[in-house]
């Protein structure tokens, strides 16, 4: 369980087939073997590390899921460690399990923030509520707006200079999980239904 509160942003070290290497700092200081970080949204173990980077398998049903097989050495990606019982929820309750990848439609300056819209699949868009969390790769984000196929988000210069949306260009394309309560309450509203 991660918060959506990005720690660092690290560095692609290296691609291998079926797995990345990352430098990082912040979030190697007491990992450990087996550790869930999350990854641009995405909860992988770890499966090596160095005292500089760590390493994470990619199996398939990630890399269909997400934008981690679009990575290359040198990309920046966000990371954060698992949530500790004692730590601040400073965003929303985020799992890491990305549902799937949108694309940024648009980024518009708004004063000293940017306004974002993404583009959706319908079975995406179903689960994003204005004024709702959205996780963005791996950033707990409130939904400014949305409709059946698009959401948009503001982006705080915190945000923007801390993690890797300041470097996004329309176009490219971003992990996505979408609230969990929202799923939850559908799937029992259908139960009771029949």
């Amino acid at each position: 369980m991660f918060t959506g509160i990005v720690e660092e942003t690290g560095t692609v070290a290296e691609t291998l087939p079926g797995g990345l290497v990352i430098h990082a700092a912040k979030v190697l200081e007491d990992a450990a073997l087996g550790d869930s970080i999350c990854v641009n949204g995405v909860c992988l173990t770890v499966t090596a590390l160095t005292p500089d980077s760590f390493s994470v398998d990619t199996v398939p049903e990630t890399l269909r899921r997400t934008n981690l097989g679009d990575l290359h050495a040198g990309d920046p990606v966000n990371l954060e460690r698992a949530l500790l019982p004692s730590t601040r929820m400073g965003g929303h309750f985020v799992q890491g399990h990305i549902e799937g990848t949108g694309t940024i439609a648009s980024i518009q300056p708004d004063g000293n923030a940017w306004l974002i819209t993404f583009a959706v699949a319908p079975e995406q868009a179903r689960y994003i509520v204005e004024k709702g969390f959205i996780t963005v790769d791996g950033i707990s984000l409130t939904v400014v707006a949305r409709d059946d196929q698009s959401f948009s988000i503001t982006v705080i210069p915190y945000t923007r200079a801390h993690t890797n949306l300041g470097g996004r260009r329309t176009g490219d394309r971003v992990n996505l999980e979408t609230d969990i309560l929202a799923k939850y309450v559908e799937q029992l509203v259908e139960r009771s239904a029949k």
